[in-house]
């Protein structure tokens, strides 16, 4: 069942963070988790996980990234750089009054949680990510032919304008498309679920935003590959098997970055794991947590 984005049992709030203010979502009372949502969602891409988790004892956040959603949109390809959006993550962590939080990251929200799980250790009580490369093994698959053909979206996204042109025409249908087929559970996003994934990417700025995620990244690749150094936190991946996007060759070869490493992968499940098999992605989630 899809639970109302503007009913309980969470509330909306805005925290200023490196002068911009990000729109969060919390549930419960308890330890920290900060949940990081990837493209092109929001933090609505949580919303089968945060009344599980408050349910559980944890006090779970999910801010919309910045550029997403009602978060601020910062012009300029540079603020989308992995420095600001590790920064972003450092001071919603310190505004909620904690020193450290257990991180979740999906798809770009995980590329984030990775990097930041590795420059800000003592910030970092445990990490869990969903379909979302290490960015060693990420460095190492992307000359495959394999992976480089999942990625190819990525080089048409380095095109100014026509990328948005594509992506919102027809009152977002590739959005609708990709969110109704890729799963593989019937009916994981549902319609409404769909209409509020376009409204969020529709607001003014949202798109260009997003997609500066993945520009910057081209512009300023030594930030997210440089400077790798083994992660200490307890770590779980979870990966849906089915991803169209990453390989399954990307869980392979962790253990010198990730020696603390539970790998739990999910046949039958694609990219959108916390939408498409939500069950068994929390009881992963808790029994993680509980351990």
């Amino acid at each position: 069942m899809t639970v109302s984005p503007t009913a309980t049992p969470w509330q909306h709030r805005r925290v200023h963070v490196n002068g911009l203010h990000l729109h969060c979502v919390e549930a419960g009372a308890g330890p920290l988790v900060l949940l990081l949502h990837g493209f092109p969602e929001f933090w609505y891409s949580w919303h089968h996980q945060l009344p599980a988790l408050a349910a559980a004892g944890f006090r779970a956040l999910a801010p919309d990234l910045r550029g997403y959603n009602e978060s601020d949109k910062p012009a300029g390809v540079a603020n989308y750089r992995m420095g600001p959006l590790l920064s972003d993550v450092a001071g919603l962590i310190r505004e909620s009054d904690e020193r450290r939080a257990i991180v979740v990251g999906h798809d770009w929200g995980g590329a984030i949680a990775w990097k930041f799980a590795m420059l800000h250790p003592e910030m970092v009580e445990r990490l869990i990510v969903v379909n979302a490369p290490h960015p060693a093994a990420f460095a190492r698959e992307l000359g495959s032919p394999g992976q480089l053909a999942r990625s190819a979206y990525g080089l048409f996204f380095q095109l100014p304008w026509l990328p948005e042109r594509v992506i919102a025409a027809g009152d977002f249908a590739l959005l609708e498309r990709m969110l109704r087929r890729e799963p593989v559970r019937p009916g994981a996003f549902s319609p409404e679920d769909v209409r509020l994934y376009k409204q969020a990417l529709a607001r003014p700025g949202a798109l260009t935003a997003a997609l500066n995620y993945y520009r910057a990244v081209a512009r300023y690749p030594g930030e997210l590959r440089k400077g790798l150094r083994p992660i200490l936190a307890p770590t779980l991946l979870i990966w849906g098997e089915r991803d169209r996007y990453l390989g399954i060759r990307l869980t392979e070869g962790l253990q010198r970055w990730v020696p603390n490493l539970r790998l739990a992968r999910l046949p039958g499940v694609s990219h959108w794991a916390q939408n498409d098999n939500p069950e068994q992605v929390n009881r992963l989630m808790l029994d993680f947590l509980r351990a």
